[in-house]
């Protein structure tokens, strides 16, 4: 999972991002959306086209320790 941030030259394509698969949480403030991918970009990009971007920030987001399990083999 993706922590997103993408700036427009004008106003985001909010219904194309919340349309898209894999993408959650999708927050605007003018012209910067914030959301969360999971899975795959593609479709999080298709949505994007048409839309002048001056920038993107992808930061991945881990999942609690709990879910992180150490497997060790003799």
């Amino acid at each position: 999972m993706q922590r997103v941030e993408v700036s427009f030259v004008g106003p985001p394509p909010v219904r194309q991002v919340m349309r898209a698969s894999g993408v959650s949480e999708v927050q605007v403030e003018g012209a910067l959306l914030h959301c969360l991918v999971c899975g795959s970009f593609q479709p999080f990009l298709e949505a994007l086209l048409g839309h002048e971007v001056i920038s993107f920030t992808s930061t991945p987001i881990r999942p609690p320790d709990s879910e992180f399990k150490e497997v060790k083999t003799w």
